[in-house]
């Protein structure tokens, strides 16, 4: 069994900062998958905003590019995503994703948390 519990999500002012952590424990070798995170916005789709593969290859959705940073710790088996500069629409439920590639994270599939909330106020 695979269990991933976020934390780090809040209300912050426009502007600000925060970072998110995911810690990650089970029975399967995290540095061998892709980790990252998905926001679900009110009355928007869920996205993938940030992912990291196994050899450390990361992507973003071009909203966050410049502004979020994703990073994994394999020794702790945690992935984290350093936002700065929020904005208010950055505002979300923050799930984290481990799967075995950026597409397969894409397409919804691997394991999820189940989601932290970031708030930005304007």
């Amino acid at each position: 069994q695979v269990q991933l519990v976020e934390s780090g999500g809040g209300l912050v002012q426009a502007g600000g900062s925060l970072k998110l952590s995911c810690a990650a424990s089970g029975s399967i070798i995290f540095s061998l998958n892709a980790m990252g995170w998905h926001r679900q916005a009110p009355g928007k789709q869920r996205e993938l905003v940030a992912a990291i593969s196994a050899g450390g290859s990361k992507n973003y959705v071009d909203s966050v590019k410049g502004r979020f940073t994703i990073s994994r710790d394999n020794t702790k088996n945690t992935v984290y995503l350093q936002m700065n500069s929020l904005k208010p629409e950055d505002t979300g439920v923050y799930y984290c994703n481990v799967a075995g590639t950026i597409a397969t994270m894409h397409k919804g599939m691997g394991y999820w948390g189940k989601g932290t909330l970031v708030t930005v106020s304007s």
